[in-house]
């Protein structure tokens, strides 16, 4: 990185470093983005998979943040409609839980707080004349229904990564800061890059910690500093089981102790349940699901759904801590989903942004904000863009996913129909120029399984980081699901092979390119 002083360096690679770090570079800025592990390795790829305003916050009377919530989804569903899609939400009727007014008045609310104009609105469901009444059991006899939207969140942090990069941020993944001290006006970063086993330094003139729930120890060890707001941490665990109904809307449960939980279409073959509430203590690094939250889950769908599951029919589970802003007098399950922005540096000093809290759909307004903040204490930054913006292979046009799959299963007949939809709504545009000239299997290389080809592996080791085989099956994908641990262990060793050459070709392609 040589003696250039950046811009904006930016700690963390989840959904609002990314988000910060693309917005900041589309300013102009010079940014780098540093990521101890993969993109989207933390708390960013174990959220409900959801693009939602949040229904329960208007109980805690968080209006500002369901109203911001709401109007971000619209915008989210424009900006990337590959990614985010629309879901219809099905609410049964629980007598003794919370009545039918409330629900009446809260889904008004929820139709109305946030400019709906793309979406439809709440309604009123029999669930004995409706396909969705056939999977419940027969004492729920109406429900409501709802609109909001669901994502693939790993993508999301990925696109934002890869959008941030095209216009000139440096991303460095697997590489750790060591220590940031000021000096001379500017913040002095020691990094680690774990993969090359090199220390080197960079500087910069402002530092974003977006560290997400290492945050604390960021602030307490690395940077030798205080903050004076508090961050609580929440286990929040997921299970995935077989299909258990046919059609395509998702759940959401409502349970004696005050939570909800979503059950959720996943995949195509399966159903995502979830999420739990539980205080953590201990490393962000050692988080697990606790055979309690499983039984939890299960408990929890199995008194709505007439197919009872137990711990034994979980094909996968996901488990992570949440960084919620919040005090240790709040249950977990009523903290609050928004954030605070903490900037340190007094006149003539380099800033420190510590970001606390925040959810995945209003994280393209928390870096918005974060940059307005900036404004304020350094002078303008440039306009806001990203409002009207389209993530990479998000302009769609008016064929949208399914005419994007079929013109690509058309190009590239090896392709199955399937892949094809699982191509056009991971890379949405993008598929036909990483598929260009591709007429049948030979063109693809090698086949690992269930439709992922080596033309697709290369993509993601070169232009998304993509560096293990977990990278590439759970984050870049959810073709884990899907493959056996002997293809798993190919891949392994392919990558181990052939990585290196990849790397080097992709430095080689930039060089020439003038990056």
């Amino acid at each position: 990185m040589g003696e250039n002083v950046l811009d904006l360096a930016v700690i963390g690679g989840g959904i609002n470093g990314c988000g910060i770090a693309r917005d900041a570079a589309g300013r102009g800025l010079s940014v780098v983005l540093v990521e101890k592990g993969d993109l989207s390795g933390g708390t960013s790829s174990i959220s409900t998979k959801l693009i939602h305003g949040g229904l329960r916050y208007l109980e805690h009377y968080e209006f500002g943040l369901v109203r911001e919530s709401l109007q971000e989804r619209e915008i989210l569903l424009a900006m990337a409609p590959h990614l985010v899609s629309p879901l219809r939400f099905v609410l049964p009727h629980h007598r003794a839980l919370r009545p039918a007014w409330m629900i009446r008045l809260g889904l008004f609310f929820y139709d109305h707080l946030g400019k709906r104009r793309i979406l439809p609105p709440s309604r009123f469901l029999r669930l004995g004349e409706d396909e969705a009444g056939q999977p419940l059991q027969k004492s729920f006899t109406h429900a409501f229904e709802y609109s909001d939207c669901r994502v693939d969140d790993s993508r999301l942090v990925v696109l934002n990564a890869l959008d941030a990069a095209r216009r000139g941020a440096r991303i460095l993944v697997r590489t750790e800061l060591i220590s940031a001290t000021r000096e001379h006006g500017h913040w002095l970063l020691r990094l680690h890059d774990h993969l090359s086993d090199q220390a080197y330094s960079i500087k910069a003139r402002t530092l974003v910690n977006s560290s997400g729930p290492w945050i604390g120890k960021v602030i307490d060890k690395t940077l030798g500093l205080t903050s004076r707001f508090h961050t609580r941490l929440v286990q929040g665990s997921h299970i995935v089981v077989p299909r258990l109904y046919p059609h395509h809307r998702a759940y959401i449960f409502q349970n004696a102790d005050r939570r909800i939980i979503f059950a959720i279409p996943y995949e195509g073959d399966f159903t995502l349940i979830g999420t739990t509430d539980v205080d953590f203590q201990g490393s962000p690094d050692h988080v697990a699901i606790t055979p309690q939250e499983i039984s939890y889950l299960c408990q929890s769908a199995n008194a709505y759904f007439t197919m009872r599951i137990t711990p034994q029919d979980v094909v996968w589970s996901f488990s992570g801590v949440r960084p919620l802003y919040g005090t240790d007098h709040t249950s977990a399950q009523d903290i609050t989903r928004d954030y605070e922005l903490d900037i340190q540096g007094d006149k003539g000093m380099p800033l420190l942004v510590n970001v606390f809290g925040g959810k995945l759909t209003t994280y393209r307004h928390l870096a918005e904000d974060t940059l307005k903040q900036l404004g304020k204490r350094l002078g303008p930054l440039g306009d806001p863009w990203t409002r009207e913006s389209h993530l990479p292979g998000g302009n769609l046009g008016a064929e949208g996913v399914e005419g994007l799959a079929v013109r690509l299963s058309a190009a590239t007949p090896s392709l199955e129909i399937s892949s094809a939809k699982r191509l056009a709504r991971a890379y949405g545009t993008q598929t036909l120029e990483i598929f260009r000239g591709a007429k049948d299997a030979r063109d693809l290389g090698e086949h690992f399984a269930a439709g992922l080809y080596q033309r697709e592996v290369e993509y993601l080791v070169q232009s998304e980081w993509a560096r293990t085989a977990e990278d590439i099956l759970w984050r870049r994908s959810k073709l884990g699901l899907r493959i056996q641990p002997a293809q798993v262990r190919h891949l392994e060793n392919w990558l181990k092979l052939n990585l290196p050459g990849l790397l080097a070709e992709a430095g080689a392609n930039k060089t020439r390119a003038g990056g």
